[in-house]
C-alpha cells in the first residue's frame, strides 16, 4: 500500500512540475513532504484566497518602491509620515507617500504609530505606556490626529506596540548550512545571568500594563471607529515567564491567554492585532501545532488585521529567528489556516536573517517575498481545482 501511495505521489509531482508554475511547484512539494493529515480533505471546498503579500521595510523612497514592485509586492505599511512635535503627523507628507506608492502601482495600506517596539526611552510618545498624567493625554490627542491623517490619506490600518522594554535578544547564531547566515537569538536562562538594569518605568506588573493600554484605547478607538481605521497591536517580543528588568509583558507568561485578555479590552471591530506569527510562536511550547488554535480563535473573531510571517527554530524561552522555510512551522499550513478564517490583509516578513555580504538584507527579504507569493499561488490553485 505504501509503495502504491509513493507512485501516486510521484505521478502527481510530475504532472504539477510539467505545468511550470510557482504555485504548482509549491503544491507539489507539500504533496511529497507533508504528512497525509495536513493535506486538504477531498470533500472540503477550499475557500477563496483574500490575503496578499505585503511589506513594512524600507519606507516609500523611489529606490525601495521600485525594489518592491520588481519582487511582486504591491501592498505595504509605509512606516510613518513626518512627525510634528505636539501635533502629530504632517498630512501633506502623508499624501506624498501615497502618491509615491501609486506611481509603482503599490497600495499604501498601513502606517506605524509612534508606539513602537524600540523601548520606552526611544519612542516619540513614551508617557502613554508610562501612565504619566497629564502628558499621556496630550500624546493620546496626537494619536487621535494621526488616525485622522491616515483616513484622509486612504490608509485604513495603523499598527502599533504597547511595550516598555524593547525587543529582547541575547545574541546571534551562525548557521553554516545556510551560507553562514546569522540568526537573532533569545535564551531566557542566558539573559538572567546578565545585569538587568531597571528602566525609568520601575516595576510594572501585567495589570498596570493593561490599565494603561485600556486608558488609551478608550480614547482612541471611538476616533478609529469614526474614521474607519483599524488599530492592530503587535504583542511584546518575546513573551517571558516572569518580570524582566522589572517589567511584566502583557502577553506573558501564557501568550494565548494574554492575547485573549487584550482582545476583550474593546468590542470594536477596529480593535485587533498586528498578528506576528513569530512572536506568538516564541511563547509556545510546540509552535508547529499550537499556532493553529490561536489563528482560528482570533481569525473567527475578525481580529487579525495584519500578519508578520516570521519563523523560529526552538520554542518558549530559547529560539532563533530563521528563514521562512527552516523553522518549526510549516508556512503553507499556516497560510492555509489564515485563508480558512478568511483573513484578507497583508502577509509580510518583518525580521530576516543577516549576513556580512553586501546586499544580504535585500536578498533575504526577496527570498521571503518569493516564499509568500509561491504559497499564495499554491493556495489559489488549490481553491480553483477543488
Amino acid at each position: 500500500m505504501k509503495d502504491i501511495l509513493k507512485i501516486l505521489q510521484r505521478r502527481r509531482f510530475m504532472k504539477l512540475f510539467a505545468s511550470g508554475t510557482a504555485g504548482a511547484l509549491t503544491t507539489a512539494s507539500v504533496a511529497l513532504g507533508a504528512d497525509r493529515s495536513t493535506l486538504k480533505p477531498a470533500n472540503r471546498k477550499a475557500k477563496k484566497v483574500l490575503m496578499k503579500v505585503g511589506c513594512q521595510s524600507g519606507g516609500t523612497s523611489e529606490e525601495n518602491l521600485a525594489f518592491k514592485a520588481r519582487h511582486g509586492v504591491y501592498n505595504m505599511d509605509g512606516g510613518m509620515p513626518k512627525f510634528i512635535p505636539g501635533k502629530g503627523w504632517d498630512l501633506e507628507d502623508s499624501l506624498r507617500k501615497r502618491d509615491a506608492c501609486e506611481k509603482y502601482g503599490i497600495s499604501l495600506d498601513a502606517y506605524h504609530l509612534p508606539l513602537t517596539s524600540a523601548g520606552i526611552d526611544r519612542v516619540l510618545v513614551p508617557n502613554i505606556m508610562l501612565g504619566k498624567a497629564p502628558e499621556r493625554d496630550r500624546e493620546i490627542e496626537m494619536i487621535q490626529q494621526m488616525i485622522q491623517v491616515s483616513a484622509k490619506t486612504g490608509v485604513k490600518l495603523l499598527n502599533y506596540n504597547t511595550t516598555i522594554l524593547p525587543v529582547l535578544r541575547t545574541g546571534r547564531t551562525i548557521d553554516p548550512k545556510r551560507g553562514n547566515a546569522s540568526y537573532s537569538t533569545w535564551n531566557y536562562e542566558e539573559a538572567l545571568k546578565r545585569e538587568q538594569p531597571m528602566t525609568v518605568a520601575g516595576n510594572v506588573d501585567a495589570d498596570e500594563i493593561f490599565e494603561r493600554i485600556k486608558y488609551m484605547l478608550d480614547r482612541v478607538v471611538p476616533v478609529a471607529e469614526e474614521y474607519k481605521v483599524q488599530l492592530g497591536n503587535h504583542i511584546a517580543d518575546p513573551p517571558v515567564p516572569d518580570q524582566y528588568k522589572g517589567i511584566m509583558r502583557w502577553n506573558s507568561p501564557e501568550v494565548f491567554e494574554g492575547m485573549k485578555r487584550f482582545a476583550k479590552l474593546s468590542d470594536s471591530p477596529y480593535h485587533g492585532f498586528n498578528f506576528c506569527i513569530g512572536s506568538i510562536a516564541e511563547g509556545l511550547r510546540d509552535p508547529k501545532n499550537d499556532i493553529f488554535p490561536i489563528i482560528e480563535y482570533f481569525g473567527k473573531q475578525k481580529q487579525i488585521f495584519n500578519v508578520h510571517l516570521r519563523n523560529i527554530k526552538g520554542n518558549y524561552n530559547n529560539f532563533q529567528e530563521v528563514f521562512p522555510d527552516n523553522g518549526e512551522m510549516n508556512f503553507f499550513q499556516v497560510m492555509r489556516a489564515l485563508r480558512d478564517v478568511e483573513f484578507d490583509g497583508m502577509v509580510m516578513p518583518d525580521h530576516v536573517p543577516k549576513h556580512e555580504a553586501e546586499g544580504s538584507g535585500e536578498q533575504a527579504f526577496a527570498f521571503a517575498y518569493g516564499h509568500i507569493i509561491g504559497i499564495l499561488q499554491a493556495l489559489k490553485d488549490e481553491a480553483e481545482n477543488a
